[in-house]
């Protein structure tokens, strides 16, 4: 899914949630407005008016483009209005308002704030609740063989070698081919391999659109003897074959308008139907999946003396340092997918207390028990805290880390649900000096619910860092085993040193959704709440062939 929108739609206020204005004032005419971020930076919407009602139920749906790895913020505003054109104008029409991200919608799939007027006052009671849905199309793909039976004869001096094609109907009534089938030769009732396609190719997701189905004789010089044909729909289909009878007459016209007792030119069976639900990034979320963040920050030796201004962990009041630039701008995105946003603030390659010891796998707040910050400002203030209290050193081994959240996300396998991903963050100086033992433990957490996003700060060369990641090829262990899954995404700061925060993001986040929906598609999981004994989809690995 990475660079593509999904569609959204909202729906606003009443049985999804209720608006109790003060009390002094009579009911009103209440309309809602909001604005959005984002990709839909600038742009603003308005609802209808709800005439008389203290808990208003706002039909006027919204549909915007959704993006994983961007933070796109939404402010809804309530008002009092007595005509489309007093709408905003005097003070007293606000009622209030709410901000969120849409990301915080898409995580809880249904969302109640309450409602603030001006300077973050309560407006008495009031809230406002909002639903989002996925209305981006039936994602899936459609399996079906077809074989005929009792097909007229078109040569001379053997039988017809025919061969089906199937087109979409478009709404301009021109025809699409979808597919064609191979050719039998010398048969009269034919059975054609099985063939996979698209719903949205087979009828752009539209199961009532119209379909016709041409049989053929082929002709090596390439006229072909038009044999017969019949029209359907993918819902007819689906319904026919249910019911076992899932067969229809092909008929030539010509032959019907000249031969007065002509039938037909022979019968197409649909032998085998099978659809495949494909689940989205957005099904498993609006699932209830989790994202788990943990970050794993470097502090080596060569990052230099924290406390000297040329320190990549120099903490600079009116200018935060690369790591911390790195770590917020992801972890602002992964905290709306996580309910408790409680994260995992690791740090590898210092002594630290009370032996001074050299650890690659220490909690920053240094509760060995518990190695979760409150929110991503909790992580940034143990980050800030924990650096005068170690020292420096090294190697850069980076596999205990990877192995430790690996653990993690082998416990949450076993739960047989698509219920926690694990994201880790891992923020380095310099070429990881266990690479042997860092491209095994990938290569074990690829078949794990985790990503691994690795961001390189500072001006290190960082070429054999690229090895990490998969996008040129299959990454293997030491031993010669090959990474399930491309998992790892390496970012060289530097790269985007002078884009926003916000680009960084996008850049490093890019390749999640697909990473978590090639996992649960491999182990079979579909989203919670979904059987997957109900859905074909999960019993059938997608393949890519078809998919593209």
């Amino acid at each position: 899914m990475a660079g593509q929108g999904r569609g959204l739609s909202f729906r606003e206020g009443g049985t999804w949630g209720s608006w109790q204005p003060r009390s002094s004032r009579n009911p009103e005419d209440w309309s809602a407005a909001w604005q959005g971020g984002g990709p839909s930076r600038g742009m603003a919407w308005t609802t209808e008016v709800v005439r008389s009602s203290l808990h208003p139920v706002f039909s006027k749906v919204f549909t915007l483009d959704y993006y994983f790895e961007e933070v796109q913020k939404l402010r809804f505003e309530v008002y009092d209005t007595r005509g489309p054109g007093s709408l905003g104008l005097q003070d007293d029409d606000f009622l209030g308002g709410m901000e969120c991200t849409l990301g915080q919608i898409v995580a809880q799939k249904k969302m109640t704030r309450a409602l603030l007027l001006k300077f973050g006052r309560n407006a008495g009671k009031s809230t406002i609740t909002v639903i989002a849905e996925d209305i981006s199309g039936n994602n899936g793909y459609v399996e079906l063989s077809f074989r005929a039976r009792k097909l007229d004869d078109k040569d001379l001096f053997s039988k017809s070698d025919p061969f089906l094609e199937l087109y979409r109907v478009n709404d301009d009534q021109s025809k699409q081919l979808v597919y064609r089938t191979e050719v039998v030769k010398n048969n009269l009732s034919p059975v054609w391999e099985p063939f996979k396609v698209t719903l949205s190719n087979l009828c752009s997701c539209e199961e009532t659109r119209p379909l016709k189905c041409l049989v053929w004789d082929y002709d090596s010089r390439g006229k072909h003897d038009f044999i017969g044909e019949f029209s359907t729909t993918f819902e007819e289909m689906q319904k026919a074959f249910g019911e076992d009878q899932a067969q229809w007459e092909c008929v030539n016209a010509k032959y019907k308008q000249k031969k007065r007792h002509y039938k037909n030119s022979g019968v197409v069976v649909l032998a085998d139907l099978k659809f495949y639900r494909v689940h989205s990034f957005l099904d498993y979320i609006m699932g209830g999946c989790q994202i788990h963040f943990t970050v794993a920050i470097d502090f080596t030796a060569s990052n230099g003396d924290p406390r000297n201004s040329c320190s990549l962990h120099y903490i600079n009041p009116f200018q935060p340092n690369e790591y911390l630039q790195a770590l917020v701008a992801v972890g602002e995105i992964c905290q709306d997918y996580d309910s408790d946003k409680r994260f995992s603030a690791l740090g590898f390659g210092a002594r630290i207390p009370p032996k001074y010891e050299v650890s690659h796998d220490f909690a920053i707040n240094f509760n060995p028990e518990d190695d979760e910050c409150e929110g991503i400002q909790g992580v940034v203030e143990a980050y800030q805290n924990c650096l005068p209290r170690v020292q420096l050193y090294g190697p850069t081994n980076v596999a205990p880390i990877i192995s430790k959240v690996a653990r993690m996300a082998a416990a949450e396998e076993h739960t047989g649900e698509a219920s926690q991903y694990y994201i880790l963050l891992v923020l380095t100086d310099g070429v990881v000096t266990d690479m042997a033992d860092t491209r095994e433990a990938i290569v074990r957490a690829s078949h794990l619910p985790m990503s691994i996003i690795i961001v390189g700060v500072g001006n290190a060369d960082f070429t054999d860092m690229q090895t990490l990641d998969g996008d040129d090829g299959v990454l293997r262990s030491p031993r010669g085993e090959p990474a399930l899954r491309d998992i790892v995404q390496f970012v060289p700061f530097r790269e985007l040193k002078s884009a926003s925060p916000a680009a960084l993001a996008k850049c490093v986040l890019a390749e999640v959704p697909r990473q978590l929906v090639e996992y649960y598609s491999y182990k079979e999981l579909p989203p919670r709440g979904v059987s997957p004994h109900t859905q074909e989809s999960s019993r059938l690995r997608p393949s890519g062939s078809f998919l593209d």
